[in-house]
């Protein structure tokens, strides 16, 4: 069993580091990762049960000071799952039936928190209030705003969207209004340093008093300088350093050693002792700095990240009858009505029952062209109404609609790392403990050789060392990069389920298409008449399929245009296996395959073709041919062009069409390899033997519910065309929001980027740090240069990230 946690509190991606190998280790767990970019951990328990849950909840907490919060919203020591071990009825925490134990508790949403602990009102004799929340840095920060805002006294119901920074809650009409506030606002600051934003009032903000201690430090620091106060000097080392200082200490107290505030604490204390006051103060106030920056930076960047996926609409226009009233849209059904204004994000999926309008779905597919609805037409959460006023009738809840399960897809895909980020936090783990123990032979045998150096000189050559080992910069923008990834590869319509996923897209060499639906539209079309008359055959085809509805009869008529007069064909008779035979206008009309001509001896033309072939014959003379075929999606020639532009050596085609319509296909687009006829499982037969051959990784694209199990075979399986088949979707490790493959190249480029730049960074990183060990050796690098070794370049190394984000 999998679960998901948000560890409030953690800032530091060497605790995080702790933390994961600490739950690797214990027995009852089968994996565990824990991403110090996005405060996510994600534990596969080898057989989960409560207890097993509270002990590593409990082992994570003695670890380190943070606070353990479940994503499916369970607060740990607090509240507990109110449904019963066996369900046989519809539960209404989890809107399905269950049939065996705890199945609700497996549900990764944060909706099922709020139902269980408290269910949303809804009524005349409540008021909605919205506030503005500035200041939050991370997701588990608003859950934590939102829950203390539901404890308040005299509110109803809470609810924060991290994303758009909204606070909803609702109190009685009637209630003391002021008072209530007053104690929301309340328990927000005291829950969260942010800023409230009510109407035009003015921004508040609970204080820093840590930054006050800091500031407080610097002062008493200069002070002492300027008086040669060496008292103040030792005085304004504690204040400056008290959060290092208390930090390594409870470190040390759990047995935990390898951590930078040690490793700080050590390196200055030993500048102390040789009597480099200055160099102790001034270093310990530069790594403060820098954390700060390194911290903004940080922010910054999960800001950047947040920005991308700013799709989630606050409100919804619920009609009812005549009254159009603004709900949350998690209050909103299916089949309820609600209206989107012009310049509007669609709050929900459904479908356009009234009105017409372009929408702007760029946030969705990362298409630029504006796509015109109108009554029918589905359309998709996340939209952009540019336009008119349409009304829509909703076809998913909020929990299931296309925008929370996009926004569930991103925010999920950090806890699948990538090799690269694996191969570094392994690299971490042994890198630290072994510059330590060169720092203390440093320190100590080469006191034992006549070097004309003193003792105190290679004790602060120690130091030095000691500041340059902490691996904060690998084990952060490693993450961080990887997650700005997937970030900029959502806004382009590329969904990626995890960075091990985007660094496999990078090295893919060889692409496997399925045919029908992923290069061509899977639906037919006449491409062809063969006639004289090329209009009366048309005319005529029409006529006679004017009573089937299936898709080759649809596409004739699609193509007529025009009505067609049932009532003027009588008699029709679906011969199977033939086609149609009727009576128009008192004589025979036949419309079929070459069979259906020779049972009733029409002498005709047999035509070469690649498509579906349809014979029209009237009062027993051969009239013409219409040729129907499923015709290639747009920019599918020029996207698999652009593949192998790009280096992709071998594209091939599975498909279960006729050795002749696939070959054609293949010789339109420039496939290299096809293999036709085949059912879904020969489908897997032949992936099998491209894996084997194939020098590279593997990426398989489809569409259908068919290509499930090659999409999960692949080394790379990408769902194409939205989120229109569940099991492709869930099957697959990358979604294509488009219905065409443009954006598989851009995604290959964006892939190949962000590992060009996840290597910029390891290159830079260890290179830096071994120059800098090199000169500490040798006495070149002072204490100064050691903290640039590692708050420094951890900076550069996350804006350089950053830099994908612009990708």
């Amino acid at each position: 069993m999998e679960k998901k946690y948000i560890l409030e509190g953690l800032d530091c991606p060497n605790c995080a580091m702790k933390i994961e190998r600490a739950l690797n280790k214990h027995e009852d767990v089968e994996n565990a990762s824990v991403n110090a970019a996005t405060l996510g951990c994600t534990i596969h328990y080898k057989s989960y049960t409560e207890d097993i849950e509270k002990e590593l909840i409990h082992l994570i907490e003695d670890l380190e000071e943070v606070h353990v919060v479940k994503k499916d919203g369970h607060i740990h020591h607090e509240e507990a799952c109110t449904c019963e071990h066996e369900h046989h009825h519809d539960h209404s925490c989890c809107k399905h039936e269950h049939h065996h134990e705890h199945e609700c508790c497996n549900h990764d949403h944060q909706e099922h928190r709020k139902e269980v602990m408290r269910v949303q009102p809804a009524g005349k004799d409540l008021k909605k209030l919205k506030w503005k929340i500035e200041g939050l840095d991370c997701a588990n920060c608003a859950m934590k705003v939102e829950d203390a805002v539901n404890e308040v006294e005299g509110v109803a119901y809470a609810s924060l969207n991290f994303t758009t920074k909204t606070l909803l809650f609702y109190v009685k009409k009637n209630a003391d209004e002021n008072h209530i506030k007053e104690k929301v606002r309340k328990a927000i600051l005291d829950a969260e340093e942010v800023e409230i934003i009510e109407g035009n009032e003015k921004k508040e903000k609970k204080k820093n008093y840590q930054a006050y201690i800091l500031g407080t430090g610097i002062v008493v620091f200069i002070l002492s300088l300027r008086f040669d106060w060496q008292i103040g000097i030792i005085l304004s080392y504690i204040m400056i350093g008290y959060s290092v200082i208390i930090k390594a200490l409870k470190n040390i107290r759990r047995g935990e050693i390898f951590d930078e505030n040690f490793l700080m604490l050590i390196a200055t204390i030993g500048a102390l002792v040789v009597g480099e006051y200055l160099e102790a103060v001034a270093v310990m106030l530069f790594y403060q700095l820098g954390e700060y920056f390194q911290n903004k930076a940080v922010e910054r960047s999960r800001n950047s990240i947040a920005d991308l996926m700013n799709i989630k609409a606050e409100i919804a226009h619920l009609k009812t009858g005549e009254q159009i009233s603004d709900v949350d849209p998690e209050e909103i059904k299916i089949k309820d009505i609600i209206v989107v204004q012009p310049g509007e994000r669609v709050p929900l999926d459904g479908v356009v029952c009234q009105g017409t309008t372009t929408l702007d779905t760029s946030a969705l597919t990362g298409e630029s062209l504006p796509r015109e609805v109108s009554l029918g037409d589905e359309v998709l959460a996340g939209c952009i109404n540019l336009q008119g006023v349409i009304e829509m009738r909703v076809t998913h809840e909020l929990s299931e609609s296309t925008v929370s399960r996009i926004l569930d897809m991103v925010e999920n895909a950090s806890s699948k790392k990538a090799r690269t980020e694996l191969k570094m936090t392994r690299f971490a783990r042994v890198y630290t403990p072994i510059v330590v123990i060169a720092a203390l032979v440093l320190a100590i045998v080469p006191n034992f050789f006549q070097t004309q150096i003193g003792w105190q000189e290679w004790l602060l050559r120690a130091c030095t060392f000691l500041v340059i080992s902490c691996p904060c910069a690998l084990v952060l923008s490693i993450p961080l990069g990887y997650f700005a990834g997937i970030g900029s590869a959502s806004k382009k319509g590329i969904l990626v389920k995890g960075g091990n996923y985007l660094e496999i897209l990078s090295q893919i060499d060889t692409i496997v298409f399925d045919k029908t639906g992923t290069l061509t539209n899977g639906s037919f079309e006449v491409t062809n008449i063969y006639s004289e008359k090329a209009d009366e055959c048309l005319r005529l085809a029409a006529i006679a399929e004017s009573y089937s509805t299936h898709p080759i009869a649809l596409s004739i008529q699609k193509e007529y245009g025009k009505e067609v007069d049932k009532n003027e064909f009588r008699n029709v008779e679906e011969i199977a296996g033939h086609g149609i035979k009727g009576e128009y206008q008192g004589k025979i009309l036949l419309a079929g395959n070459k069979k259906l001509m020779d049972r009733f001896h029409v002498a005709c033309k047999e035509e070469a073709s690649t498509g579906t072939l349809v014979y029209i014959a009237y009062d027993s003379k051969y009239v013409g041919t219409i040729e129907i075929s499923d015709t290639l999606k747009p920019n599918t020639i020029e996207s698999l062009r652009s593949l192998k532009e790009k280096g992709i050596k071998k594209l091939v085609m599975l498909t279960g069409d006729r050795q002749k319509t696939a070959q054609a296909i293949a010789n339109e687009c420039g496939i290299d390899e096809v293999h036709y006829e085949l059912l879904p499982t020969d489908k897997v037969e032949e992936l099998e033997k491209i894996l084997k051959s194939a020098s590279g990784k593997v990426a398989y694209v489809g569409d259908g519910i068919n290509d499930a199990p090659v999409l999960a075979r692949s080394d790379l399986g990408i769902a194409m065309g939205g989120l229109g088949s569940e099991a492709a979707v869930e099957a697959s490790d990358l979604v294509l929001m488009k219905d065409n493959l443009s954006s598989l190249s851009q995604g290959i480029d964006l892939a190949r980027f962000t590992q060009k730049i996840m290597n910029e960074n390891i290159v830079f990183i260890l290179g830096i740090k071994a120059i800098i060990l090199g000169l500490s050796i040798f006495g070149y690098a002072n204490m100064w240069l050691g903290v640039f070794a590692d708050v420094g370049v951890s900076i550069i190394a996350v804006i350089n990230a950053m830099r994908i984000l612009k990708k």
